[in-house]
C-alpha cells in the first residue's frame, strides 16, 4: 500500500470519517504534509509527519504544553504515533500573512505578541530540547555550505573563514547571554492563525528552551512580510513592558534588549539564507528564493550597525560583488 492509502485507511477505520479524496490543506519547509478532511462535526486537518524524517511525538508534546496554558494550539482528535499521523482541528485557512491583506497590523500584532507574552511563561525546562552554542552553531553553517558555496559558488577561502568564525561566535556568545524561555522557534506569519478568540498557533513541534528575544524577533523579522523599523521599535517596547511585568528575563535596559533582539534575529537570518538555499538546491523548493534578498538586507543593516559585525558585512557584499549581481537570485 502507498502512504495515502495507509492514510485513507486510518481515516476510515480508526477515525471514523467517511471516504473521500486527500484534499492538499498546506505545504512547509518540511516532508510533513497537511490535508483537510470532512467529518459529521465539520472539517478536520490531518497531519501526515513520516516517521523517519519527522518527530510527531514533540508536537504532541508541545501541543499539550500551550493548550495547557490556554494558548490556541491546534485540538488533537486522533493520533497514531507510529504511523506519523495526526488528526487535528482546523483552525482555518487565514494565516497572518493572509490576513495582513485586507487587515490593519497593528491589532493583530499586539495580539500575537500578547499570546508570545504567555508562551514565555510556560516553564518547559527540561521537556524541550536546549538551544545551545552547538545547536546555533549548526544552524549558522547552513549559510557558508549552501547560500556561499553552493548556491552562490563562493566557498570561505582561509581568511574569510576566519572571519566566519570569529564573528558568528561573537553572536552565538551573545545570544547564549540572554534569559532563556520556550521558544517556539517559528513564531511568524505563516505560523499564525487569524482565529475569532484570537491567534492560533502552528508548527511548534521543534520548540526549544533558549534566548528570550528569540521568538519576537522571528515575528517582527519575518522572511516573509516587512514592517518599517519604526513599527518593530513600537511593537518590541510593547511586548518588552509586558514581559517585565511578567518577570520575564529580559534587559531591564531596552536599548540592550534592542541589540539583543537585533542579534539573535541575525542568528536566525543567517540560518535562514542557508536553510532557504538547500531547500531550492537539495528539495526543489524553489519559493523560497524568493525571500532571500528581503533577508540579506535585514543581515547587512543588522552587521553595519556594530562594529564588531561589520566585517560580516563586507565578506557577505564581497561574495555578492564577486559575482557583479547585486540582490539578484
Amino acid at each position: 500500500m502507498s502512504r495515502d492509502d495507509v492514510l485513507l485507511h486510518w481515516l476510515t477505520q480508526a477515525c471514523g470519517l467517511p471516504a473521500q479524496p486527500l484534499l492538499c490543506a498546506s505545504s512547509d519547509a518540511s516532508t510533513r504534509r497537511y490535508f483537510r478532511v470532512n467529518g459529521a462535526d465539520g472539517s478536520r486537518i490531518v497531519m501526515d509527519a513520516p516517521p523517519a524524517s519527522e518527530n510527531v511525538q514533540a508536537f504532541v508534546q508541545v501541543d499539550q504544553l500551550l493548550r495547557a496554558a490556554g494558548l490556541h494550539a491546534p485540538r488533537i482528535d486522533a493520533a497514531d504515533l507510529e504511523l506519523g499521523f495526526l488528526l487535528l482541528e482546523d483552525l482555518g485557512t487565514r494565516t497572518y500573512q493572509t490576513a495582513l491583506s485586507d487587515r490593519p497590523a497593528d491589532p493583530l500584532y499586539r495580539a500575537a505578541l500578547a499570546v508570545l507574552c504567555r508562551l514565555q511563561q510556560i516553564d518547559a525546562r527540561g521537556q524541550v530540547p536546549e538551544f545551545d552554542a552547538a545547536f546555533m552553531r549548526r544552524e549558522v553553517e547552513l549559510l557558508p555550505v549552501w547560500y556561499l558555496d553552493r548556491h552562490l559558488g563562493i566557498p570561505l577561502d582561509a581568511a574569510a573563514r576566519a572571519t566566519w568564525e570569529r564573528c558568528t561566535t561573537l553572536l552565538i556568545d551573545a545570544c547564549l547571554a540572554q534569559g532563556r524561555v520556550l521558544m517556539h522557534r517559528d513564531y511568524h506569519s505563516r505560523n499564525l492563525m487569524d482565529c475569532a478568540d484570537g491567534p492560533g498557533m502552528l508548527d511548534f513541534q521543534d520548540a526549544v528552551w533558549g534566548p528570550v528575544s528569540y521568538d519576537v524577533a522571528s515575528l517582527l523579522r519575518d522572511a516573509y512580510v516587512e514592517f518599517d523599523e519604526d513599527q518593530q521599535l513600537d511593537w518590541l517596547a510593547r511586548w518588552w513592558a509586558e514581559a517585565r511585568r511578567a518577570g520575564l528575563p529580559v534587559a531591564a535596559d531596552f536599548g540592550t534588549q534592542y541589540r539583543d533582539f537585533e542579534w539573535i534575529g541575525l542568528q536566525r537570518q543567517l540560518k535562514i539564507l542557508g536553510l532557504f538555499a538547500r531547500l531550492h538546491h537539495r528539495d526543489g523548493k524553489s519559493a523560497y528564493l524568493a525571500h532571500l534578498p528581503r533577508v540579506l538586507a535585514q543581515v547587512q543593516k543588522t552587521c553595519e550597525r556594530y562594529d564588531e559585525l561589520r566585517p560580516l558585512s563586507r565578506l557577505l557584499a564581497a561574495a555578492h560583488g564577486t559575482l557583479d549581481r547585486g540582490l539578484s537570485f
